[in-house]
């Protein structure tokens, strides 16, 4: 072996000890996080909680803040991931693969996605790491994108009902929020004896949501005042 290749294994060989390292400080951050809460975790905690100095943490992370965008965008690209495959299986015929790959990737860790979920609303608008959010909502734009050209292509189909595609993507965000905000919930999650029993319903729920004839517009139109005139009779 020449000294070249040799100096270039040793090069390769510190860079992966260098991400192995890297890797180990998020991991060990994500579950100081999930365990403490923000607030209370700081860089001196993470390095001891990874087995390294403080000073080895910097040497990855400028500050606290950018390991915290930095584990936002990595779960965005989980789900990006998660999501892109689940479209491709839809598109070769799976009708459900995309909301099924969506409601795995954000309700596999609950804990995970809500955190992720209260560092996206620390980080907006935050300077220090502008440019990191930006792709976050870059990678979301381009999964819209996806999205839309897939969904359209159900409705000509005849499998979802034939609503403006963004009503079908942001019910399943807003069932995904649902579900996990209920996973936590004080009051009514504590009724749950099987957690994750709720969830994989949710997810059962949302695979067939918006598919064709489940519009309430298909429904007599005296249904609906009847169920009108009871919750204003309940609420009084």
């Amino acid at each position: 072996m020449s000294k070249i290749d040799d100096s270039m294994d040793k090069i390769r060989e510190k860079k992966k000890r260098f991400l192995a390292r890297e890797e180990r400080i998020i991991e060990k951050a994500l579950q100081l996080l999930i365990r403490d809460g923000i607030d209370k975790v700081t860089v001196s905690a993470i390095a001891k909680e990874a087995g390294v100095g403080k000073g080895t943490v910097y040497k990855h992370f400028l500050t606290k803040t950018e390991i915290l965008v930095r584990i936002v965008l990595d779960y965005e690209r989980s789900i990006t991931n998660n999501l892109r495959i689940g479209i491709e299986k839809t598109e070769a015929g799976d009708p459900g693969a995309a909301a099924r790959s969506y409601f795995h990737a954000r309700l596999t860790n609950p804990a995970l996605d809500r955190l992720v979920q209260q560092l996206e609303s620390r980080l907006e608008g935050d300077r220090e790491v502008a440019d990191q959010m930006e792709e976050l909502h870059g990678l979301r734009r381009s999964n819209i994108d996806a999205l839309n050209s897939m969904i359209v292509k159900l409705i000509d189909k005849g499998v979802l009902e034939d609503v403006p595609p963004e009503y079908h993507y942001l019910s399943c965000w807003a069932l995904a929020q649902g579900a996990v905000e209920a996973y936590f919930n004080v009051s009514y999650g504590a009724d749950v004896e099987d957690k994750e029993g709720f969830l994989r319903f949710v997810a059962n729920i949302g695979i067939t949501m918006g598919n064709k004839g489940q519009l309430l517009d298909n429904i007599p139109s005296q249904c609906l005042i009847n169920v009108a005139e009871s919750l204003e009779t309940t609420e009084s």
